[in-house]
């Protein structure tokens, strides 16, 4: 299987993460003292080509989102490196690192919880644009809601409206137009499909896969379900207990499973014809 350091391509890649760790201090006694550290992520390395999607996959609460938002530095890092076309993410400061965030956005879990409630659409998915100085006027800040409205697929005059007008994959739409206002080259989609209905999930996957088709966006495509996970990716990495145990392309992973979690997950995909039986894979964790 591929290493964390191969590149698929054998270009340079745009995003690179070494051993990245993210502690999170435990605090207790009367005065709140620090007795130990919980370690969402700790020590995960990969890497990211241009136009390339990577899956991290795992169960709730394996560090995945946590990775996701400490190399966007949502979240402290504790140790490790992040290059971004080879610029240091974490040593970036100025305008060096509002560039940075120009490129690197991302697409939360919960449309609903992602958007102001108090924020008509047009506020919502231009804002990106009045911080970065990308318009010059409102009536250009309007064409290009609006434009971006309609390429994720929601009607111009959804600008007028608010979020609680939508359904929940109309505001993932609506989120995905926000993350894609500032021309990004790298996109974290955190658990993009997994609030919204089978049906739905489906579609908002077929258009992340047309965007970056038209725009070449990298993307870093987390979730829980590998059923989704292997439709979507071409590489995916196993992600269990804040540690990345196994990496590889699709074919390696789904055909291949090395590691007995990444075995367990495979088994746990459910089965479309009901004349065939599937196994059940138990992990009961142990030796990474």
């Amino acid at each position: 299987m591929t290493t964390p350091s191969e590149s698929s391509s054998g270009a340079a890649p745009l995003l690179s993460v070494q051993d990245l760790k993210t502690h999170f201090p435990i605090r207790s006694g009367l005065l709140q003292r620090v007795t130990d550290h919980f370690k969402a992520v700790d020590g995960v390395s990969f890497e990211i080509g241009s136009g390339e999607t990577l899956g991290l996959v795992g169960e709730s609460g394996c560090g995945k989102t946590t990775v996701g938002r400490t190399l966007l530095r949502l979240i402290p890092a504790t140790s490790g490196r992040v290059t971004f076309e080879g610029r240091d993410v974490f040593a970036a400061h100025g305008s060096e690192l509002q560039k940075l965030r120009r490129n690197m956005q991302i697409v939360f879990q919960d449309p609903a919880g992602s958007l102001n409630p108090r924020m008509r659409i047009a506020s919502i998915v231009g804002e990106p644009l009045v911080i970065h100085g990308m318009v010059t006027d409102k009536a250009e800040l309007r064409e290009r809601v609006e434009n971006l409205l309609e390429r994720c697929g929601m009607p111009r005059a959804a600008a007028d409206r608010y979020p609680h007008e939508f359904s929940g994959g109309q505001r993932q739409r609506i989120g995905i137009a926000r993350a894609l206002a500032l021309e990004p080259k790298f996109i974290v989609c955190d658990e993009p499909t997994s609030a919204l209905d089978v049906s739905i999930q489906a579609q908002i996957i077929n258009l992340l896969s047309d965007l970056q088709s038209e725009f070449g966006l990298s993307y870093l495509f987390i979730s829980h379900d590998m059923a989704v996970i292997q439709h979507v990716c071409k590489r995916i990495a196993v992600m269990y207990k804040g540690k990345i145990v196994e990496e590889g392309t699709r074919e390696e992973i789904i055909g291949n499973p090395q590691h007995k979690y990444t075995q367990s997950l495979l088994s746990a995909v459910p089965e479309p014809d009901p004349r065939k039986t599937k196994e059940r894979i138990v992990f009961e964790g142990g030796a990474m």
